[in-house]
């Protein structure tokens, strides 16, 4: 039954969310505001993986 809530969840996602209406999305809203959250998405991930495998080294 643990295994079944993600699994169900990943499922509800996948069949309400595609990646059309993303990039559709994106285009109604603007070129320009496109770039800045696919910058700001880029910049999120680089951050969380320089956290994650540790990005500052201390000594």
């Amino acid at each position: 039954m643990k295994r079944a809530i993600p699994l169900a969840l990943i499922a509800l996602i996948c069949s309400t969310l595609s990646s059309c209406e993303l990039v559709g999305g994106i285009f109604k809203a603007g070129v320009w505001s496109g770039v800045i959250v696919v910058v700001v998405v880029v910049a999120l991930l680089i951050w969380i993986l320089a956290k994650v495998f540790g990005g500052g080294s201390k000594g």
